[in-house]
């Protein structure tokens, strides 16, 4: 009934929209057409006088079908980011305005699409036929139509789950050196999405082409594309293009979230996102600050995040998910970007080329890493399981350092250390694996009790295989009170316990002491 009702809004919302266009395209026939010139053209950015009506972020459009967007709104002149990539633009040229500010097509008919920042297909395909345009920047929801974040958004990885936990509505920024699975990250979180009725819309922010294609084809490796919606712009794109890319994807995001559905979106990175605002005020000549970045680089990157929220049952009880993605240069987490980003967002997930180089993936660095939300949403079994892990796993990884000067140490250090070791190679996980949410709390009981301390730390992937095959099998009433937010109880801690050891005795090698 609810999808039925939510269906009929959607036909009625977008008949009013044609006949709103409609209705806007008659009025704007009625009004003389402001016709300007162009008076300098530079990379990415150009200047025209003769629209003395134009609107900030009004898209205007150049000879050749070249779109435009009204930026700097001096009194002689207007400055315009160009949206393509200008090719015969001249001074002299004819600049047109359009009457309407920069907007892109929202709705179902993006699903499985790949798009570029103003929302024009990249993918082959015929043209996207959406019956409703949602201009690209909005004001955020207030905040007493907003809920407090309660469900959670699992990414299917382990370590994220267990001790850095994201919530439906939360803004978690993934930030780390260059190479150490960012996007890996991002793109596990939304395979892990599959049948969870979660709308992925992943933003490529300036990236290169290669890198952009293989992302989207390990997304139709793994069906997500039908629940995906690629917004992409490479670093080929002018700036223009790269600096809009983020706010239209939010504004297809926000389409599904006010029809109550839940989305997650992805922006991939917002370090190329800043350094194009950057260019493009460069050359428009705002005046630099910090790292020659404007005044308002903080400002961009916070009307844009904050746009993400969960909203109140009333309104739809949809969310908007943001993970942000920031690179760092050298683990300086201090730099103004990725500062200026934590403290906007609800948490980080912080990833160690130093664990990434010793083969600890993913290199998530549980110790800078926090979650200012999640914690609250978690799953109780979660909580029942992972309330000491985080603590405990960061005393050892302090343990193993300071063990690393002395040989001689009690039994009880060296129990310790060994268990450690055995958690850490617990929370190891493949690109591309995500682990349901009763699998994952199988294997942290196993490892909590001791099942893995016999082994060796080859042998054990191979056990906790074993048991993640087993528990849906043999304790499926476990793992479906799991999944419906049931707290473990001791019973349930003892019956995962007996069926870890059971799967592991299955294989003689699991259990013999390295």
């Amino acid at each position: 009934m609810e999808r039925r009702d939510g269906q009929l809004r959607d036909v009625l919302d977008e008949t009013f929209d044609l006949v709103h266009r409609v209705v806007e395209s008659h009025q704007a026939a009625l009004v003389p057409e402001e016709v300007g010139r162009v008076r300098f053209v530079g990379q990415g950015t150009a200047r025209v006088e003769g629209l003395p009506g134009v609107r900030s972020n009004e898209l205007v459009r150049f000879p050749g079908d070249q779109l435009g967007m009204a930026f700097n709104l001096d009194p002689g002149e207007v400055g315009v980011i160009l949206l393509d990539k200008g090719k015969g633009l001249r001074a002299g040229s004819e600049v047109r305005r359009t009457q309407r500010v920069l907007d892109v097509p929202v709705g179902e008919a993006l699903l499985g699409r790949v798009v570029d920042g103003v929302g024009r297909p990249k993918d082959g395909l015929s043209s996207i036929h959406a019956a409703r345009r949602l201009p690209i920047e909005r004001p955020a929801v207030p905040i007493m139509d907003r809920a407090p974040v309660t469900i959670p958004l699992q990414t299917g990885i382990k370590v994220i789950d267990a001790l850095i936990p994201v919530g439906r509505g939360q803004r978690e920024l993934i930030l780390g050196d260059r190479q150490t699975g960012k996007t890996s990250i991002a793109l596990d979180t939304i395979i892990n999405q599959y049948d969870k009725d979660v709308v992925c819309v992943y933003c490529a922010i300036g990236q290169r082409g290669s890198s952009v294609a293989r992302v989207i084809e390990d997304l139709n490796q793994h069906k997500a594309r039908h629940y995906c919606v690629v917004v992409v712009t490479t670093e080929d794109d002018p700036p223009g293009e790269q600096f809009v890319a983020p706010y239209a994807a939010m504004s297809i995001a926000e389409h599904f979230m006010h029809r109550g559905r839940d989305v997650l979106v992805i922006l991939d990175d917002l370090t190329k996102h800043a350094r194009a605002y950057r260019e493009l005020s460069l050359l428009l000549r705002r005046p630099p600050g910090r790292e020659a970045f404007p005044g308002d680089i903080f400002y961009i990157h916070s009307r844009l995040l904050e746009r993400s929220t969960h909203l109140r049952d009333e309104l739809g009880g949809g969310s908007l998910t943001a993970m942000p993605i920031v690179e760092t240069e050298a683990q300086n987490l201090s730099a103004y970007i990725p500062t200026n980003l934590i403290s906007i967002t609800d948490g980080q997930i912080y990833l160690s080329p130093d664990l990434f180089d010793k083969g600890v993936l993913p290199a998530v660095d549980v110790g800078k890493s926090v979650s200012r939300v999640g914690g609250k949403t978690q799953l109780p079994a979660f909580r029942d399981v992972a309330g000491d892990l985080r603590l405990s796993y960061a005393q050892f990884e302090e343990l193993e350092t300071f063990a690393r000067f002395g040989t001689r140490l009690d039994e009880e250090t060296r129990n310790t250390l060994e268990r450690g070791r055995r958690v850490r190679e617990i929370l190891k996980q493949p690109q591309y694996e995500p682990l349901p949410v009763a699998e994952q709390i199988s294997v942290l009981v196993a490892v909590s009790g001791g099942v893995f301390d016999p082994a060796s730390l080859t042998q054990v992937r191979n056990m906790e295989q074993m048991i993640c095959r087993a528990m849906s099998r043999r304790l499926p009433d476990v793992s479906e009170g799991i999944e419906a937010g049931e707290k473990l109880s001791a019973e349930d801690r003892e019956a995962i316990l007996r069926m870890a050891l059971e799967a592991c005795k299955a294989d003689p090698l699991a259990t013999t002491a390295g």
